[in-house]
């Protein structure tokens, strides 16, 4: 067998059998999740690690991967005490190393990861390599992870000691090192199996990430299912479903919450919407004119970039603003600039787009309530206008989180993404599907981050799907509100 297991490999595998066969077999059925983001913040990251060490030699990628090989051993013979991307092959396992210490009574393992936590996975990964390194006679004098600290805030310029941290793993991974030649062997066995190999969903289709096989091995059950009930813990949807409780018509009688209930029977049921308007009123007689309707959108740095920022800390970049000024709807807007810190000015033109001591709406309103919290604090100038807007927003989501307004087509969520839809069926202005280039959260912080990698014509329209992205979000909010009070008899009666 000539199959070449890397470490990811080696760790995408690992916790289950039928992933490695159908790797091999069905790549077909193999549905990629967005990770762009991901992966350049591990690029950026790990080359930002190697500085903590100083002085060191590079093995540069290269597809025939005996080269990167033979490349890493004359490093080595030359006594090169630093080497990045160090590459090793024992059998059929082969690795790069992060960061490898060469001395000449051995060699360290650094592995550098771009989370704030240490997780099952990077331990097996550590010990795939320690494996490797042992068998090929070397000795190992301390295998380590490097990971961002999560607690480090900016101030002036990076201090690399303080942002990164360095644990020690040496003895927590020797159990996982024992299994290596175990597993190898096992995935091996699995890549060539000519029998497809069947395993039963468990944890592992969901932790530490959603199986991109997931709508494969789940295409047999009944739709719709344990695994469709929406904010329900995996652990207790894996509960119901090993003890045979999987549809919803197995679920009908089951000791689980009221809302959980609900959204099985309106499914179900095919149920018309339940309103309750008593609540609803009491909802919109809190709020008055005039009145907004805001929207944020951020983006993270895994390496903190300005002053106040800590690893993957959420920046604002622009807003949306819709408000109701005399009975007459208007709009207006603010886009940071690509490759500036946008928050001052952001803060500045939200304090001068909203008037002091008036009521502010915001859907789920405990992430923008966040944001101009932590720019208060950024800002101590500014922080009583800030907090002044804080303390005035109130939470649109509430008849929905509530569930004083449910329908079946909200599918037991109360995010704007499914209420929307829910309530607004056949309005294709207010489809996110419907835009052009940027249609959700994760796509316009991307957007942004990699703005200055464009040309100037295509950062134009960026910017303007930018911007049309998110004045959707908050007219949305604005026809939503325009829905409750209908639904309660009140005569809105705006010029949009």
């Amino acid at each position: 067998m000539n199959d070449v297991i890397t470490k990811s490999l080696y760790c995408s595998l690992l916790s289950c059998d039928r992933y490695a066969w159908l790797s091999r077999h069905k790549p077909e059925k193999y549905v990629e999740k967005k990770q762009e983001d991901i992966l350049q913040n591990g690029k950026e990251v790990g080359e930002l690690a190697r500085n903590l060490f100083g002085d060191f030699d590079l093995i540069e990628f290269n597809k025939n991967i005996n080269t990167m090989i033979d490349e890493t051993q004359e490093s080595v013979e030359r006594g090169t005490h630093i080497i990045a991307e160090a590459s090793f092959r024992f059998e059929n396992a082969f690795c790069s190393v992060d960061i490898l210490k060469n001395d000449i009574d051995g060699v360290e393992v650094y592995e550098v990861k771009s989370s704030t936590e240490i997780q099952d996975i990077y331990l097996d990964d550590v010990a795939f390599q320690v494996y490797i390194l042992k068998h090929l006679g070397y000795r190992v004098k301390k295998a380590n992870i490097v990971y961002l600290n999560s607690e480090y805030v900016r101030h002036g310029d990076l201090e690399l000691d303080k942002l990164f941290v360095i644990e020690d793993v040496t003895e927590i991974i020797k159990p996982r090192e024992a299994l290596v030649k175990d597993n190898i062997t096992r995935i091996l066995n699995n890549l060539n199996s000519k029998k497809e190999i069947k395993n039963d969903i468990d944890s592992y289709c969901f932790k530490p990430y959603e199986c991109p096989f997931i709508e494969y091995c789940m295409k047999d059950l009944p739709k719709p299912n344990v695994f469709d009930i929406r904010r329900m813990k995996i652990t207790d949807k894996l509960k119901l479903y090993k003890a045979g409780k999987i549809s919803f018509e197995d679920l009908v009688n089951e000791n689980i919450n009221e809302k959980y209930l609900q959204q099985i029977d309106f499914e179900l049921n095919d149920k018309d919407d339940y309103i309750n308007k008593e609540n609803i009123e009491d909802f919109l007689n809190k709020l008055s004119y005039p009145l907004y309707f805001l929207d944020f959108e951020t983006y993270q740095q895994a390496i903190p970039l300005y002053d106040g920022i800590s690893p993957y800390m959420q920046i604002p970049f622009q807003y949306s603003l819709h408000y109701i000024n005399d009975n007459v709807l208007e709009h207006t807007e603010f886009l940071g600039e690509e490759g500036t810190d946008p928050r001052r000015k952001l803060a500045l033109s939200l304090i001068s787009d909203i008037k002091p001591d008036t009521c502010v709406l915001a859907y789920n309103m405990s992430f923008e309530k966040g944001v101009i919290k932590n720019l208060a604090k950024m800002y101590p100038d500014l922080s009583k206008a800030l907090m002044n807007i804080h303390d005035n927003i109130v939470d649109l989501m509430v008849p929905f989180y509530n569930r004083d307004y449910y329908t079946k087509d909200m599918k037991g969520s109360y995010s704007i993404k499914y209420v929307l839809p829910a309530l607004f069926s056949d309005d294709p202005s207010l489809n996110y599907h419907n835009l052009k280039l940027i249609h959700n959260g994760s796509e316009a912080m991307n957007a942004f981050n990699t703005l200055t990698d464009y040309d100037d014509e295509q950062r134009k329209i960026i910017r303007k799907n930018l911007l049309e992205y998110c004045k959707l979000d908050t007219f949305a909010m604005v026809k939503i509100w325009q829905k409750l009070n209908e639904i309660c008899g009140k005569d809105i009666n705006i010029s949009i």
